[in-house]
């Protein structure tokens, strides 16, 4: 791979993901678990997953991040979220909260808004996700957005101002906020779209990169480039959405290596 700019801003932490590989608790959509494990995987994390209460919170114990997905939300995850995230947040570990498809949900939309009293270092969602979070009515078809990222910037820095951490808003062009920065991540395939549970796996790879990067916005920055750029990889490589899929996850990896090679910690791998 030709050097690319957006990625060496962000090696660092890509390379940090591949030579410490931490173990990221996900509690995700079953519809999404196969590519968020192949995924974090493939970048160099690992990943596990149980969402029960009599078990969750203990798992969480040994992991060094937590990813909350609220995707296709069980009566155990219902009970089992807020006790881990508890969990995390009692013994320091970073969280990642992604509201998948909140807004009209009635069940997921509340618990969504009462998670972010537990300050998530990072929430990861398109804008109309984001919206709800803190606008009544406000929400999208399902998983699908409605609005742009740049209509949700005002409720992204609601949602800032909240928890004292980071928001990465997926859309064409990705937004990701802090209270004092922004950046624009203008990369991607339209690909990405169109195969279940990428948005997921971004989630899970923002929880991976916080394990490594103390800073929630240089983390957000680096999972959303990493994800984009590897999405541009598998598509110049793909015949369409099933080949993307396997693709993506072979350039997450040449994604991660290439990151090692601006680094110089390649061979540490």
């Amino acid at each position: 791979m030709k050097p690319d700019p957006d990625l060496a801003a962000v090696a660092h932490v890509i390379s940090a993901v591949r030579t410490r590989q931490p173990l990221v608790h996900c509690l995700t959509a079953t519809v999404s678990m196969g590519i968020v494990a192949d995924g974090l995987l493939a970048a160099g994390a690992r990943p596990m997953m149980t969402e029960t209460l009599a078990e969750a919170p203990t798992v969480t114990t040994v992991a060094d991040a937590l990813a909350v997905n609220l995707g296709t939300l069980s009566t155990d995850a219902m009970d089992g979220i807020p006790a881990t995230v508890a969990v995390a947040v009692r013994d320091g570990r970073p969280w990642v909260l992604d509201p998948t498809a909140i807004g009209l949900a009635p069940v997921r939309t509340p618990l969504a808004r009462q998670l972010l009293d537990s300050r998530p270092v990072v929430v990861r969602g398109n804008a109309s996700e984001v919206l709800a979070l803190v606008r009544e009515g406000a929400g999208g078809r399902g998983a699908d957005s409605v609005a742009s990222p740049d209509a949700a910037q005002e409720a992204a820095r609601e949602v800032v101002r909240r928890t004292g951490g980071a928001v990465a808003v997926s859309g064409a062009a990705d937004l990701v906020l802090d209270a004092g920065r922004s950046a624009s991540v203008a990369r991607g395939t339209a690909l990405l779209s169109r195969v279940t549970g990428t948005g997921c796996l971004l989630g899970a790879l923002t929880a991976a990169c916080c394990a490594v990067e103390a800073d929630p916005f240089r983390a957000a920055l680096a999972a959303t480039t990493w994800l984009t750029v590897a999405g541009e990889v598998a598509a110049g490589r793909a015949a369409g959405p099933g080949s993307f899929r396997m693709e993506l996850l072979d350039a997450l990896d040449a994604v991660g290596d290439a990151a090692g090679a601006l680094t110089g910690t390649g061979e540490d791998r």
